[in-house]
């Protein structure tokens, strides 16, 4: 598939399938338009391509279904897996400050989790259970910003903050991640040629997204939810 028709089938297939609440299958069908870019990109042992090709899906996915729950954020609360949770969750953190996302022995645990699912993901399927997951986690974090953008008092800083710099990192690392370890199956399945560039480089970059992640979000995530919610609830007095 052509990079262009990615660029144009992700949000066509992310409306189709918010609005005709496939909770299941809407993850699904956002992936079935970037994997084969993906593996395209890879027989060609082009790793720095399919890097920057998943990261523009990843972008895709995020302005989509922000947008999407900025305009029809009730339906996304039966359309996005997870999403209606994770957005009260984190507005429960951003009113009083308190919650997971400024716990590091609360949420190290589930980063662990996903990672190490992810990874084994990447690994049994060639990539394409990896961006399954990834796309998962995209939507119900895409759905919580669009979410804030639809009540906040002050929108321009939610456009600013709602992706704080940690998730922002986490993405690109799972990202290279799900690249490079998808060469391995694909290589004894598809007889892919040398990459070009060192596949342990990449992955020496995603670790060190990862371990950001986790510093950034322990350090910065309890000015980040006084900044939210003052965007949000600037008269509740908290």
């Amino acid at each position: 598939m052509p990079f262009w028709l990615l660029l144009v089938a992700t949000p066509l297939v992310s409306a189709a399938g918010y609005f005709l609440h496939l909770v299941w299958l809407l993850p699904l069908l956002q992936v079935l338009p970037a994997y084969p870019v993906m593996v395209l990109d890879l027989r060609r042992g082009r790793i720095a391509a399919a890097v920057g090709h998943m990261l523009a899906w990843a972008v895709l996915l995020a302005l989509t279904v922000g947008t999407l729950a900025y305009f029809a954020p009730g339906t996304g609360e039966t359309s996005i897996l997870h999403g209606a949770a994770y957005r009260d969750e984190m507005l429960g953190w951003v009113r009083t400050g308190v919650g997971k996302e400024s716990s590091p022995a609360r949420f190290l645990p589930e980063h662990a989790l996903h990672l190490g699912a992810f990874v084994v993901l990447a690994l049994a399927s060639g990539g394409f259970l990896a961006l399954l997951l990834g796309a998962v986690l995209m939507n119900y974090m895409s759905f919580y910003v669009g979410s804030l953008l639809a009540i906040a008092q002050t929108p321009s800083t939610v456009l600013l903050f709602g992706w704080p710099p940690w998730a922002m990192l986490r993405v690109i690392g799972f990202v290279i991640l799900g690249v490079v370890l998808a060469i391995p199956l694909l290589r004894r399945l598809a007889a892919l040629p040398q990459a070009r560039g060192n596949p342990r480089l990449w992955i020496a970059v995603a670790v060190v997204c990862i371990l950001l992640d986790a510093l950034l979000k322990t350090l910065l995530a309890p000015r980040w939810s006084v900044v939210l919610r003052g965007a949000l609830f600037p008269l509740t007095g908290f």
